[in-house]
C-alpha cells in the first residue's frame, strides 16, 4: 500500500478537530453537575456577573454584609384615613384607627382608636424614627373661611402635634394584634389640646425611617 500523502494526514487531522470539537460543544455543564458550595468567589471573575444574572427581588438586606447598605432615610406620606399614599418603600400599615373589643379597663375599645400602626419591614431598634403633620393650607377644616394659619383662636389646619414610637419596648405598649413587635412603630396625631383625632379634623403625615436598614426582609 503506498504511504498516505501529506495533504491526506492534514485533511484526517483537520476532520478528527473538527469532530472533536463538535463533540466537545455538545456536552453542557449544569447546575445539576456542580457540587452545591464548591463553587466560592474565587472562582467567579471579577466584575463578570451584573444585575442582569440576578433575579430581581431575590437578594434582600439581611443577605448581604453588614455595613454594605449605605445608611440613609426611608419615608412614607399617610393620607387622612390612615392609608399610605406615597412611600420609598417598605412600610404597611397594619392598623389605622382601630376600635379594638372593648376590656374591663376600656369599654368602648378606644384605646388605640388615634393611632396609626406601620409595619417598617425591619427591625427599629437601630433606627430614629420622625413624624411630622402636612401643611394644608388649601383645606378649610372648620368652615371659617382661613387657611393660611393666621387670625384669632385656634386654626385647625395650622395646628395640632404628633408623635412616634417603635412598639413592643418598656415605654410603648400597642394593642391591636400584630403590632407588639419591633418591626412595628405607632403615629400618633392628637389636635392641639391633646384630645384625638376623629374623621372630620385627621390630617396627612409624614414618617421617617432614619438609619442602617441591612436588617431589613
Amino acid at each position: 500500500m503506498k504511504k498516505p500523502s501529506p495533504s491526506i494526514i492534514v485533511s484526517s487531522a483537520a476532520l478528527l478537530v473538527a469532530l472533536g470539537g463538535t463533540s466537545y460543544a455538545a456536552v453542557q455543564v449544569t447546575g445539576k453537575d456542580i457540587k452545591n458550595g464548591t463553587i466560592t468567589t474565587k472562582d467567579v471573575k471579577n466584575n463578570s456577573l451584573t444585575g442582569r444574572d440576578i433575579k430581581n427581588g431575590s437578594i434582600k438586606g439581611k443577605d448581604l454584609k453588614p455595613g454594605t447598605i449605605p445608611t440613609g432615610a426611608r419615608w412614607a406620606l399617610v393620607n387622612a384615613a390612615g392609608q399610605i399614599e406615597a412611600q420609598s418603600g417598605g412600610f404597611n400599615v397594619v392598623s389605622a384607627y382601630p376600635t379594638l373589643a372593648p376590656t374591663a379597663t376600656d369599654a368602648q375599645g378606644l384605646r388605640a382608636n388615634g393611632n396609626v400602626y406601620i409595619d417598617a419591614g425591619e427591625p427599629l431598634g437601630n433606627n430614629a424614627i420622625t413624624a411630622q403633620i402636612v401643611l394644608q393650607n388649601t383645606v378649610d377644616q372648620n368652615g371659617d373661611g382661613v387657611t393660611n394659619g393666621r387670625g384669632a383662636g385656634t386654626n385647625p389646619e395650622f395646628s395640632g402635634e404628633i408623635s412616634v414610637s417603635q412598639c413592643g419596648t418598656p415605654i410603648t405598649a400597642c394593642a391591636p394584634a400584630g403590632t407588639a413587635v419591633p418591626n412595628v412603630f405607632a403615629v400618633s396625631p392628637r389636635l392641639s389640646d391633646g384630645s384625638v383625632t376623629t374623621g372630620d379634623n385627621r390630617k396627612r403625615f409624614y414618617v421617617v425611617v432614619i438609619g442602617d436598614s441591612s436588617d431589613r426582609s
